[in-house]
């Protein structure tokens, strides 16, 4: 067998070159978090000594903020699996007319705009009571969630052997059992891979956050971030922390579920 041809040093290099210009904003993030209150370009490279301050004032300002958007992001996850969970697993397994063109349906709604999304959601909302409210912005951010995490979910259900699906009902399991105890442990790598996408969908909405939230009582923290912006200018070491403190959820949350995702990702397409 041949081997594989190796990586020269310059493949290497360039390979370093275009991580470091990538990690440069992430870098420069950091480094403006810790530097004293003022205009972050008279900072040098390396904050000494590092100053907390920014921290201390972006969690008494946007902590609040940050909580909101757990919240919301955590709803989502949930509600967008409740549905697109048991919506998959019919898709995939019974024999149903018009699935293609329900799949191409769920497809469609992706690409739809999502400000016009928003001002739709902003009328029904109005009617509704549901400006303002955590259910609102779960349901508005489920929007995209669903129609994901029924694609994902699809596309792995379908490759689990009809085999082991027949034993359980000749076990006794229903259908429901079926879905409980058999597909979804099976399931486990497109659901997180799915739950983890949503969340990342939830927690950096923007627009939904700003056309159907006009209080501070309901603020996800990228309004926060936004509205922070033209408050504060003074004070970019706070800016910078209140990013670093948005960003960590995701970074967390992606280390984790960093192999699930990728067998999740892969699964169905090599089977």
């Amino acid at each position: 067998m041949k081997r594989a041809p190796g990586r020269g040093p310059l493949s290497t290099a360039v390979g370093i070159v275009l991580l470091a210009l990538m990690l440069f904003p992430v870098y420069w993030m950091v480094n403006a978090s810790l530097q004293p209150a003022g205009n972050t370009l008279r900072g040098g490279w390396f904050p000494h000594p590092p100053d907390f301050g920014g921290y201390a004032v972006a969690l008494r300002e946007q902590g609040g903020n940050l909580v909101t958007s757990l919240l919301v992001s955590l709803g989502s996850v949930a509600l967008s699996l409740g549905l697109a969970a048991p919506a998959a697993h019919a898709l995939a397994r019974f024999s149903l007319r018009g699935t293609r063109l329900v799949l191409l349906g769920v497809l469609v709604t992706q690409m739809v705009p999502g400000i016009v999304v928003a001002n739709a959601l902003y009328g029904a909302y109005a009617d509704l009571g549901l400006l303002n409210s955590y259910l609102g912005l779960v349901l508005a951010d489920s929007t995209s969630g669903v129609p994901f995490a029924i694609v994902v979910l699809h596309a792995f259900m379908r490759t689990i052997p009809g085999e082991i699906i027949d034993a359980a009902r000749v076990d006794g399991a229903g259908r429901l059992r079926v879905f409980r105890s058999v597909v979804l442990p099976l399931s486990t790598n497109a659901l997180v891979t799915a739950a983890v996408f949503t969340f990342l969908f939830s927690w950096g909405d923007f627009l939904f956050a700003l056309t159907l939230t006009t209080t501070p009582s309901v603020r996800p923290v990228t309004l926060g971030v936004y509205q922070y912006l033209g408050a504060h200018t003074d004070q970019w070491n706070a800016v910078m922390a209140t990013s670093v403190l948005a960003s960590l959820p995701a970074v967390l949350l992606l280390a984790v579920s960093q192999r699930f995702v990728t067998s999740g990702a892969t699964e169905g397409a090599l089977r």
